[in-house]
């Protein structure tokens, strides 16, 4: 990651010079590098992210049949379904943002709003958002899908990591059966070993109880190298 941010902050200074490296943000308006203007960089950045995916990402790519979005629109493309499943999903609890240095989306899916406690089952009220969500998906045909479950650290290590695997094998299964391409999904599940708030207070622990979905881009040139074995 390091490496990446390195690479990235590079371009970014390039992009003082040249506004070709740019792109506008639908979410925000602004000007920003794009994913195409990594040049020379993008196989080694690229390889960053498939790379981190469950299982990894060269062999997903083929099994899944993804054909990969053109370079040059792939940042925009990227860009605008955060904005649409930002607006699809208002209210709802559900968060979404750009990670990976804008070069993939993360959905968190808070547990209080996705399963009762303790449970492995959907909520009924729930179902419509993650509706949503799959429509999503198979609107973008062109990703890498990875859900994750967390607990928080309550209860015994045994235990977190059992229903933090169950809770994100039930939303990948979820998706799956609405239509999403089995083949693009993988779920695991981290108990309670990456939270994101303090485990010493009831909302700390409540944000760590969640399911994130991250869905990763591919690119044509990512099919092409997992085609080429590299």
């Amino acid at each position: 990651m390091l490496f990446q941010r390195v690479v990235l902050s590079g371009l970014c200074a390039a992009a003082l010079v040249t506004t070709s490296a740019c792109v506008t943000d639908p979410n925000t308006g602004q000007r920003k590098i794009s994913r195409t203007a990594i040049g020379a960089s993008a196989g080694v950045v690229a390889g960053l992210i498939v790379g981190g995916l469950i299982g990894g990402g060269g062999g997903r790519i083929i099994g899944a049949g993804i054909g990969g979005i053109a370079g040059a629109s792939i940042g925009y493309t990227t860009d605008k379904q955060i904005k649409e499943l930002k607006e699809q999903t208002a209210g709802s609890g559900v968060d979404v943002k750009a990670v990976d240095e804008g070069q993939a989306i993360l959905v968190n899916l808070p547990s209080g709003v996705t399963f009762d406690s303790n449970s492995t089952i959907i909520k009924p009220a729930f179902r419509d958002t993650l509706d949503t969500v799959a429509t999503s998906l198979k609107t973008y045909p062109n990703s890498l899908i990875d859900v994750y479950g967390h607990t928080d650290a309550t209860g015994s290590d045994t235990y977190n990591q059992t229903l933090s695997e169950n809770r994100a094998r039930v939303v990948a299964d979820y998706l799956s059966a609405h239509g999403v391409n089995l083949a693009r999904i993988r779920s695991t599940g981290f108990g309670k070993t990456q939270p994101i708030a303090s485990n010493d207070t009831l909302e700390g622990r409540a944000a760590n109880r969640r399911v994130e979905i991250k869905i990763v881009p591919i690119s044509q040139d990512d099919v092409a190298r997992a085609r080429g074995g590299t």
